[in-house]
């Protein structure tokens, strides 16, 4: 067992607005670095199809990696003050941030060859899988290993259990009520799930069970599948950038994380992700989301103590919405439904006013 620090400092990812002023010159450096190569590589997706390129599924996780890429280099090598300086950092999460780092210049790599290549893409995304699921057994192998100050003493705690349950089924009864509004106001079709029950028939599963499987993968296990690539977003904006921000205060903190994350999405809405045929009107709705869900991640990281809690929460979202998008009900035009567009924006709202009566926000220590 490896020595760990005598007395872990408070977890950068949950260090209240007292602690300390902005370090606007570090706050602009991860910025510029995250842009710079996010952006850098959405010219590149542009230049050679766009969407259309066989490596977009590639370069759209590579994407998500970039912002904790971009704070991990920084504060490993270049911030003294850091919690993962490398100079400083002794304990076993070293490991996992230099496995961070390895993964996302393999997911580089393969962007690369499947631009180079694009028959290469099947095998480009199968490979892609090896590295995430070695991510996730690295993760419970350390903390397993080393103790809950592995990860809490430089800011990538987990959370409480209960939250992470409670928190996960609040978000899919969110989205199943999108879903339902959409159904109630005619603002799509329902899914015909016809032609895929018919390809499965021979196995002589059931629908119902077929359905049901369908939908543990996707909100279950899915998340939990994907927890390496959307940490790559949340220790970026939830992990350094939130607490970098905080000494603003937690709104107006908070509320700023949410504007640089949405306008970091823009050139992919512009190459019509999210929402096909409104670049200009899909780029103020997803800053807007944004907005919206870094108040929803921001609290429950807060709340929980945690950063890997808003990595869950990130995912299940994501995982959430897709399935009942793809299995439940589609909408005839994301921009003006429920769940990423106008009308869901209201409801998102709303949640928004509730998680800011919690006295929480008014707390300084």
């Amino acid at each position: 067992m490896e020595n760990q620090p005598p007395a872990a400092p408070i977890p950068a990812a949950v260090k209240p607005a007292s602690h300390k002023p902005v370090n606007w010159k570090q706050v602009g450096a991860f910025l510029a670095l995250t842009f710079g190569l996010t952006w850098g590589l959405d010219l590149a997706l542009y230049l050679t199809g766009g969407l259309q390129n066989p490596a977009a599924i590639t370069a759209l996780q590579l994407q998500m990696l970039l912002p904790a890429f971009s704070a991990m280099l920084l504060g490993m090598f270049f911030w003294a003050d850091s919690p993962i300086n490398i100079k400083t950092n002794r304990s076993r999460s070293r490991w996992f941030t230099w496995f961070f780092l390895a993964l996302t210049l393999v997911y580089i790599a393969g962007v690369t060859a499947v631009f180079i290549q694009p028959a290469l893409v099947q095998t480009v995304n199968s490979v892609m899988l090896l590295p995430s699921l070695i991510g996730l057994v690295l993760l419970i192998v350390l903390r397993a290993t080393g103790g809950k100050k592995t990860f809490t003493s430089v800011g990538m705690g987990g959370g409480q259990p209960k939250l992470w349950f409670l928190f996960g089924l609040g978000v899919v009864l969110f989205m199943g009520l999108q879903s339902l509004l959409n159904w109630i106001f005619k603002l799509g079709t329902p899914v015909d799930l016809t032609p895929l029950f018919a390809q499965i028939t021979a196995t002589g599963i059931p629908q119902q069970a077929l359905f049901a499987l369908v939908a543990i993968q996707a909100i279950l296990l899915g998340p939990f599948l994907g927890l390496i690539v959307t940490f790559g977003e949340e220790y970026g904006w939830r992990g350094y950038l939130q607490p970098a921000l905080l000494g603003l205060g937690k709104v107006r903190g908070i509320a700023l994380v949410g504007i640089i994350w949405g306008i970091w999405h823009w050139p992919v809405i512009w190459m019509g992700y999210n929402f096909p045929g409104h670049p200009y009107l899909g780029s103020l709705l997803m800053t807007l989301f944004c907005i919206g869900l870094a108040f929803f991640l921001g609290y429950a990281v807060l709340k929980a103590r945690g950063l890997w809690i808003s990595a869950f929460l990130h995912a299940l979202v994501n995982q959430s919405l897709s399935f009942f998008v793809a299995m439940v009900y589609k909408p005839t035009d994301m921009a003006f439904s429920f769940g990423v567009g106008i009308a869901g924006l209201v409801l998102i709202a709303l949640v928004v006013l509730l998680i800011l009566r919690d006295p929480l926000w008014k707390e300084t220590d």
